[in-house]
């Protein structure tokens, strides 16, 4: 047979005891080198300003379309060259 529980069969001793003194390394924070808001220590990039933190973070940034261009047309020319 179930039995009910009631507000009295719980004792104020059982619940558990939060001691805040412990260290907290999820909350250490750091001012953001960009825009100066509190952003966790681990945080890659800031989710205020999106900016990465670091250059090894930040993803690969494109190549100028110049370069492209460029190393197109010296493939171009040298198929030209080999096909006589």
């Amino acid at each position: 047979m179930a039995r009910h529980t009631t507000e009295d069969d719980w004792d104020d001793d059982d619940e558990p005891s939060w001691d805040d003194s412990g260290d907290d390394s999820d909350d250490d924070t750091i001012p953001c080198p960009y825009c100066r808001r509190e952003i966790h220590e681990d945080a890659e990039r800031c989710p205020y300003c999106e900016r990465y933190l670091s250059d090894e973070d930040a993803p690969a940034t494109r190549k100028p379309w110049w370069v492209i261009v460029g190393a197109i047309l010296c493939l171009y020319a040298m198929l030209r060259w080999m096909i006589g």
